[in-house]
């Protein structure tokens, strides 16, 4: 299945398709960073939301049946020459439309009105006046009001098309927000599902619930029972594997496939020796004694440990877990046999970015890995239950099915695990000393009370010594980092500011309690610049 094609597949094919009996919105993206956040705040609202290129908007919508429709923002300027622009079947629909950004510039244009660049930017914070009122702002601005905004443009709308009236303006937006109220179009210049505009959720609410009139009604506990249909219909009975990582979403489409089919379904959990201490016990104890479903445990960690002996590039390092994992995979898959189906966590954001909305390459920043990998020689067809959802609503589905909540509000693990937080050539001591200070530090976390208002929390072995003063003793060992963040989505990320206490408590039972470490040090940087992980 190429990209493109797994993409939409849920909008192409009804029997793969588990939200077909609700409401749906058709989210039409031309290039925005934010564009998932627009998805996020819909479904939040209860209802299903698909993202799909402009390129694909027109097919999507006929499949789709979508009920309403929103135009994305995007880095290019309508005045270009072949600039991206919104089927204009989909504006002759009769289904109520809301732009955003370049999602207002490219309605107004396209429906008469007038866009023109030259004029005063406006990027970040804005104050927008509510001029008149309208649908949008029922219930959350006034007339006369003035509010915060975040706004990220250089083009502005100085024509409106017929039957549209300018409700908010900005000082460098006179037509910051447009409105059609007969068709039930509406379009702001500013970004309303970001965080840094305080009432763009209720904007989108209001759009979702009071515009286009929808209900409400995909939750977890229908997205669960409808699942579980589509896998038994997928599936018949016919062997399924999986990829089992110990993580959160392989975990969960584990335990949602196994309520479906059962027996049918046989885990694999690939041990590598890189993951966090007392890993590989959690996750048998979970999957073969609680849940009672089959599950094959491979201790890699000696093939691993030693291919990545003398490595220090990290794409190296990952490149070779990854080769490795396919390799131990497959031939464990093969002792199994009969297996005609492979199942893997998928989720929404990794069909997403499976496809840019140019359709050209993206940037590389670090190989991600993933199941999906495995080699087309294999001739298993994929089972991906989760492939439809963002992460917080794999943890809410993880909850419907019973997964505790210590296991499922877990924090991400990457899957080449501690070798991307031990910088520098891997050995089973640094992974050994590693692992104890993670375990530390996380302790000390969930006794804080701090665990879930953390994204993501770690410990990281620098490729440095250091010297030290220890019981009278000179020392010269190791420095351990700490590193914590705060995200909603991990595509941003800002440090947690830990108070000094807490800081100097832990980085006191690190090297108390972990041989070889003199030194801690806390990492303060965002992202960007920097990654989430080290490497």
């Amino acid at each position: 299945m190429t990209a493109s094609s797994k993409a939409f597949a849920s909008a192409s094919d009804p029997s793969a398709d588990v939200t077909s009996a609700h409401d749906k919105i058709l989210i039409v993206d031309f290039g925005s960073q934010v564009t998932q956040l627009i998805a996020r705040r819909v479904r939040e609202e209860g209802v299903y939301s698909e993202i799909v290129p402009f390129q694909k908007a027109e097919a999507a919508f006929l499949e789709m049946k979508p009920k309403a429709v929103i135009l994305s923002g995007g880095p290019a300027s309508v005045l270009d020459r072949d600039a991206p622009a919104a089927p204009m079947s989909i504006l002759r629909a009769g289904v109520p439309v809301l732009g955003i950004c370049y999602g207002e510039q490219t309605m107004a244009r396209q429906l008469g009105g007038a866009v023109e660049a030259g004029h005063h930017r406006e990027f970040g914070r804005a104050a927008i006046e509510v001029i008149d009122a309208c649908a949008l702002f029922d219930g959350v601005w006034e007339k006369g009001g003035a509010y915060d905004v975040w706004m990220s443009h250089g083009d502005r709308v100085t024509k409106l098309p017929d039957g549209f009236r300018a409700v908010a303006k900005a000082p460098g937006s006179p037509i910051a927000v447009i409105a059609d109220d007969a068709r039930k179009f509406y379009a702001m210049q500013f970004h309303p599902e970001v965080v840094h505009t305080p009432d763009g959720a209720k904007l989108i609410r209001n759009f979702v619930r009071k515009v286009a009139g929808l209900k409400g009604d995909w939750t977890m506990r229908a997205f669960r029972e409808e699942a579980i249909g589509k896998i038994r219909a997928q599936v018949g009975k016919g062997r399924v594997i999986c990829g089992l990582s110990g993580g959160v979403d392989s975990s969960v489409a584990a335990i949602l496939i196994h309520e479906a089919i059962g027996d049918q379904l046989t885990c694999v959990f690939v041990d590598h020796g890189m993951l966090r201490k007392d890993e590989g016990k959690t996750v048998v104890d979970l999957f073969r004694h609680h849940y009672n479903i089959p599950l094959v445990h491979v201790d890699a960690s000696k093939q691993f440990l030693d291919e990545l002996a003398g490595v220090t590039d990290p794409e190296s390092k990952r490149k070779t877990i990854g080769r490795l994992f396919i390799d131990v995979f497959e031939a464990e898959a093969k002792t199994i046999g009969g297996a005609e189906f492979l199942a893997q966590g998928t989720l929404y954001p990794d069909v997403i970015e499976s496809v840019s909305f140019t359709g050209g390459p993206s940037v590389t920043i670090k190989s991600h890995h993933n199941v999906g990998g495995l080699p087309d020689r294999m001739n298993m067809k994929l089972v991906e239950p989760l492939r439809e959802l963002f992460k917080d609503e794999v943890r809410a589905l993880g909850r419907e099915l019973g997964l505790p909540d210590i296991f499922v509000g877990r924090h991400p693990f990457p899957g080449p695990g501690l070798a991307i937080r031990c910088p520098g050539e891997i050995t089973r001591e640094k992974l050994d000393i590693l692992r104890e200070a993670d375990a530390i530090y996380i302790d000390q976390i969930r006794k804080a009370g701090l665990y879930d208002k953390i994204w993501q929390a770690f410990a990281v072995l620098l490729p440095v010594k250091t010297v030290g003063v220890m019981g009278d003793s000179r020392t010269y060992d190791y420095v351990v980092g700490l590193r914590a963040v705060t995200s909603t989505d991990g595509m941003t990320a800002d440090f947690y500011p830990f108070d000094a206490q807490f800081l100097g408590t832990t980085a006191t039972r690190i090297i108390n309690e972990v041989k070889c470490v003199n030194r801690v040090v806390y990492d303060v940087t965002s992202k960007p610049p920097g990654t989430i992980e080290w490497e």
